[in-house]
């Protein structure tokens, strides 16, 4: 291979990783650009997890054998079975060598170095394939796992030239990775919620934007809990914010613990003292059980003084919902009805018929806000 050749592969792959939007697509871009780079028929991406001591493969890519799945749930491999990672390389950096790609094959390994291919050696015979470079991936100068290229049976095996070439696919591929762990720490941040580690209502917004989309083309139940923590200015005022925050904290864990009966829910903080739950698939019943318990649970807490809650849910009769902003003006005037009520249950919108029209209308020197994006009172 020439290496105005091996340059493009690089730059493709290069380009591959940083068009990647997720870990996934990261990784998937990464195993394959290797595989096409070094003309391999498979490609896989490996982590170490080492508080586990293990090797977890994180891709399959190419020409792959029945039990191997692209994306595996549970492929790992005790690391003592595959211990390059953990001590052929530093035994090499020891002795002030850098990390490199080796190459083995089904006949044994290649340059008379015997490395730690027993296992390797057995794989390879076991999947039908004749040699494979096997590259680490050093990522803040640390092991962070390794690059695996594969060619069939019959094909001409690796050699020394091209495990150079694996070792800087390897540090291309390292810098991808960092790439899309400073990008996947930025989205964390984004839709984070700093203090309690619940979502933000930016994440809220974004995901009940795709519920009320689902729920349009196909009816399935979107429902949308809103609470408001009683009684926090009280124990600030008292005891002091840190105090606060811990009862703001406390109180995220209960609606996490809560929320987590309900498949698939959401559990944000949008701000202060409000909270909330989002959830798509689940029925109004199933969810009212759940903010039920939440304000029962919630009037235990040592601080604070319970939680006023209000739901709303498409599988009430709470009218034609077309977009996420009626839902939030529902779940929110139930929840005002609950805070002025001092209710210690739910309050639901559809089964309370103040709550509709004090959606649509909020009365003048009545609510202590303006609901999300309700219209003027008549």
């Amino acid at each position: 291979m020439g290496v105005d050749v091996r340059l493009r592969a690089v730059v493709a792959l290069a380009q591959a990783m940083a068009a990647a939007h997720t870990p996934r697509e990261s990784w998937l871009a990464a195993a394959q650009g290797a595989r096409e780079a070094l003309g391999g028929s498979f490609g896989a991406l490996s982590v170490w997890e080492r508080d586990l001591g293990r090797l977890k493969v994180l891709v399959n890519a190419g020409e792959r054998t029945p039990d191997e799945d692209e994306f595996p749930e549970d492929e790992t491999y005790p690391v003592h079975q595959f211990p390059e990672i953990a001590e052929f390389l530093h035994e090499k950096w020891a002795g002030g060598g850098g990390p490199h790609a080796w190459v083995e094959t089904s006949d044994g390994p290649t340059g008379g170095d015997p490395g730690y291919c027993h296992q390797r050696v057995a794989a390879l015979r076991r999947r039908g394939r004749g040699c494979c470079v096997v590259a680490p991936i050093i990522l803040h100068g640390r092991a962070w796992g390794e690059l695996y290229v594969a060619r069939p049976l019959g094909a001409a095996p690796f050699g020394e030239d091209e495990a150079d070439f694996a070792t800087v696919i390897a540090a291309v591929v390292a810098a991808g990775l960092a790439q899309t762990e400073r990008l996947e720490e930025v989205r964390r941040l984004a839709f984070t919620d700093p203090l309690t580690g619940l979502a933000n209502r930016r994440a809220v917004d974004m995901r009940l934007d795709e519920a009320i989309a689902g729920h349009r083309a196909d009816g399935s139940v979107v429902s949308l809990v809103v609470c408001d923590l009683n009684g926090l200015k009280k124990v600030n005022d008292t005891h002091g914010h840190a105090v606060g925050d811990r009862l703001l904290e406390r109180f995220a864990s209960l609606l996490s613990l809560c929320g987590a009966k309900l498949p698939g829910a959401l559990a944000a903080r949008l701000g202060g003292d409000e909270f909330c739950l989002l959830t798509a698939g689940p029925s109004a019943d199933e969810v009212i059980a759940v903010a039920t318990e939440l304000c029962e649970r919630s009037a235990s807490l040592e601080m604070g003084e319970g939680v006023a809650c209000g739901v709303a849910s498409t599988g009430d009769p709470i009218g034609n919902v077309t977009s996420a902003r009626r839902l939030f003006r529902l779940a929110d005037a139930a929840q005002y009805r609950a805070k002025a009520a001092r209710a210690p249950l739910p309050v639901v919108a559809g089964r309370d018929g103040a709550v509709i029209r004090l959606a649509d209308a909020p009365p003048r020197g009545e609510s202590r806000r303006v609901f999300r994006d309700a219209p003027p009172p008549g």
